[in-house]
């Protein structure tokens, strides 16, 4: 790993993941620039799932003020993020990815949409009954955290949505559970890889700096865009990714 390549990954993971914390596909920036440091795929999806780790303490710090009073819905969820992001994993180094990667298209573009339509939805769900929200939300959250500890480019738009459909609250606040969730899902798909998989270091390392350095920066933005630019920006990050998966 060069100084140049070095460099290019942590002003990468820096950016990446200012946009991921304010509700973006971090991912869309982070991922590319690890195959372009050249590294093969599936090692850079390793890579990119174990340098996300770093993100978690600060997402955490930036966030205090919209993490208040949420700490019971954090406690209650941790173990479903867990089990799916678990099983994710577990599912990337015993099957083929390609096999799986038909089908995130699909997937993205599902949650891009529903993200685009939010206010919509959110009122249909108001006036029905509250019980298929109470199962969709956890449902929500082992299928997502599965598809994160599989691949993982795109589940920040998949969970901000999922958590805007169900919980009505602020979209900053939402954003800073997805951001805690998604970092317990993270650490959780890293301890599957390190312990399984020879994670390739030299490129971690720098890329982990960035999104340490960009997810302090995240929250304090997210705190400065109104809710809709907020919800309409994550929903076309998620359709551009899916255009270019798709493309690919």
């Amino acid at each position: 790993m060069t100084a140049a390549r070095m460099v290019l990954l942590l002003g990468t993971g820096t950016v990446a993941r200012i946009v991921g914390s304010a509700g973006g596909t971090a991912s869309l920036i982070s991922y590319p620039a690890l195959l372009a440091a050249g590294i093969p795929p599936l090692a850079a999806n390793v890579t990119n799932s174990v340098a996300f780790v770093a993100a978690w303490p600060g997402s955490a710090l930036g966030s205090r003020p919209e993490l208040l009073g949420q700490r019971s819905r954090l406690l209650r969820w941790a173990p479903l993020v867990v089990a799916g992001s678990a099983a994710g994993a577990t599912l990337l180094l015993f099957t083929s990815a390609a096999t799986f990667g038909r089908v995130v298209p699909f997937l993205l573009a599902f949650a891009s949409i529903a993200l685009l339509f939010q206010p919509q939805i959110s009122a249909w769900l108001a006036g029905h009954s509250a019980s298929s929200s109470r199962f969709l939300l956890p449902a929500g959250l082992v299928a997502v955290s599965a598809y994160d500890g599989y691949w993982g480019a795109g589940a920040g738009v998949m969970t901000l949505a999922l958590l805007l459909i169900t919980m009505r609250q602020e979209p900053a606040r939402s954003n800073a559970v997805k951001n805690m969730l998604l970092g317990v899902a993270d650490v959780t798909c890293c301890v599957v890889f390190v312990l399984c998989w020879p994670v390739d270091w030299a490129a971690a390392l720098p890329m982990a700096a960035g999104f340490l350095a960009g997810s302090m920066i995240g929250p304090s933005v997210t705190r400065h865009i109104p809710g809709n630019i907020l919800r309409i920006s994550a929903a076309l990050a998620g359709l551009g990714l899916t255009i270019g998966l798709w493309a690919g």
